[in-house]
Order: C-alpha cells, then structure tokens, then sequence
C-alpha cells in the first residue's frame, strides 16, 4: 500500500506486488470443528478406516477450509472499504493432511481503477513447499 497521509485508504493506494501471508498448521481439531460447521462429514475427513486404503492412505481436511485461508489472508490486507466479490479458479491441487502447515500467501496482481476493483493472486503451501491450493479473489471498494 502506497502512503495514505492519515486517511482512509483508497485504490489509488493500492500498489501491484503488495502481499501478505498467513500460517496455520492443520490439527483434527481444526477438521472436526470446521466439519461441524459446515456439515461436512464426509468419511474423507473424518473415518481413518474409510481412508486407510485409500491413496491419500490418511484423512485429509477439507478443501474448502483453504478457501478460509484465503479469506484470512485477504482480511490481513487491508485496502481500504472493500468487500470480497468470491474466488475464481479455485483449485485444490494436492491433499492437505493433519499436522501440514498451510502458508497462505496474498497478492495483489492488478488494480481496475475504472470498475474500483481490486485482483489477488492467493497460493497455499505446505511445510515442503507443495502447492496445495490456489485461485484469484476479487475485491471492489465500497466507499
């Protein structure tokens, strides 16, 4: 973000590279409490007998709780008044097992000062390095 002088940030502001980044290893707490949440039990998540033979040969967490990484991440920037629009391109490119640590990282990749919006590039990561999830937010200032 480019200074804003003491006032209330805008998208004149908002400088292509800016990036933030979150972390947060994956417990089977994180999964039970998000699989409660959501409603989510699918046995994928929480029966280890049911994925035992799978090829994952674990449980792994849910995809979309990456999504909330996501959001997390773009929380931590702030822009000014903005509102998220959603994800596009959400992918989840490689299972996320209990105890990874997820590092989401948030960038800002172009700034459409016509429309006042405002698009990131987000990548989560495990502890090795592997992509584990990706996709592009967009956010719109509402002042």
């Amino acid at each position: 973000m480019a200074e804003s002088g003491g006032r209330e940030p805008g998208i004149g502001d908002v400088v292509i590279g800016t990036s933030v980044q979150v972390a947060k290893t994956i417990t089977e707490s994180d999964v039970y409490l998000y699989a409660g949440i959501t409603g989510d039990f699918s046995p994928n998540h929480v029966n280890a007998e049911f994925m035992k033979d799978s090829r994952y040969g674990e449980r792994v967490a849910h995809g979309a709780m990456l999504v909330g990484f996501m959001s997390a991440a773009s929380a931590k920037m702030y822009l000014g008044r903005t509102v998220s629009m959603g994800y596009d391109r959400v992918r989840f490119m490689a299972p996320v097992r209990f105890g990874d640590t997820i590092t989401t990282l948030y960038r800002v990749a172009a700034v459409d000062l016509e429309k006042r919006r405002v698009t990131a590039e987000v990548t989560c990561t495990n502890q090795d390095g592997k992509l584990v999830g990706v996709a592009t937010n967009i956010r719109a200032f509402i002042d």
